[in-house]
């Protein structure tokens, strides 16, 4: 099979009509450009240029030649052009993965954020902390998002980098006929004897109540954001929920809680070499957001 370096350098030969310009286009000595186009004709048993003084001619078999080198040429041109469009396009490809309540909140704000700066082409996925992380390390999402109790040590996930976004205070949120729900600040303790709602049987919410002093009565698990709303405005349970999403509950009474309230830490999770890049813009985005 021919080799394709050599195949291109003699095509800028026979366009040029001169080893010394093609040399000067490829970057190349004359001598190297020169041993090409020899070791092209000694593969092929043929002649592909005739010199002598003045004259510079391709041969027959040169001729035919030039026409593959120019289809190759063409080709890779095509290949170059195509390859750069893909490659611009996965630049301003973002796959998100997060938790439900920031999809709820922060992401849509965040995106809508980046849109007016970039031209993105964002996606995003909802999961539990395994999920996103997983997304992460098989490059299903470049950017992950996830959230830890505060009070508990810091996570760190392997074969991943983590960003740090925001602390936020969690309040308690019940039902606008509940015995609390005129209140403005309550003790935790004071839920004791409800009927509760939480993501997980052993999560930040469980073990807030237990840090009260207390074992909550688990009616519902569910991290679906309307799910809960609708639990709460019924009467069902109450819960606590975090500050963010708070605002977006309907019917419901927001309760902050005295003394030092349960807190949750919202992180980002990356790949540990080079950042996609439209991480760093978007996670600014997502802190702005945040601070608003």
């Amino acid at each position: 099979m021919l080799d394709p370096r050599r195949l291109l350098t003699f095509r800028e030969v026979a366009r040029l009509r001169s080893f010394s310009g093609a040399a000067s286009a490829l970057a190349l000595t004359q001598p190297a450009v020169s041993q090409q186009i020899r070791a092209l004709e000694v593969q092929l048993g043929e002649r592909l240029i005739e010199r002598g003084r003045g004259e510079f001619r391709l041969t027959s078999t040169g001729l035919l030649l030039l026409g593959h080198a120019d289809a190759v040429h063409e080709r890779l041109r095509l290949a170059d052009a195509q390859l750069g469009d893909a490659t611009a396009r996965a630049r301003r490809q973002l796959r998100l993965a997060a938790f439900p309540s920031a999809l709820a909140t922060l992401v849509p704000e965040a995106i809508a954020a980046l849109g007016a700066t970039e031209e993105p082409e964002v996606s995003a996925e909802q999961g539990s902390t395994g999920h996103v992380v997983a997304a992460v390390r098989g490059g299903r999402a470049h950017l992950a998002l996830c959230f830890q109790d505060a009070a508990l040590p810091r996570r760190e996930h392997e074969w991943t980098r983590r960003v740090d976004v925001l602390e936020e205070p969690m309040v308690a949120t019940v039902g606008l006929a509940h015995r609390l729900a005129r209140r403005r600040r309550i003790r935790l303790e004071e839920l004791a004897g409800d009927r509760w709602l939480a993501a997980t049987p052993d999560g930040l919410i469980v073990n807030a109540c237990r840090a009260a002093g207390f074992e909550p009565q688990l009616a519902y698990l569910t991290e679906d954001p309307m799910a809960i709303n609708s639990f709460v405005a019924a009467g069902l349970a109450v819960t606590l929920t975090s500050r963010l999403l708070a605002p977006h509950f309907r019917d419901v009474a927001r309760l902050a809680l005295g003394g030092k309230p349960p807190r949750r830490s919202i992180y980002a999770v990356v790949p540990p070499g080079r950042p996609h890049p439209l991480a760093g813009p978007f996670l600014d985005a997502l802190q702005s957001a945040a601070s608003r």
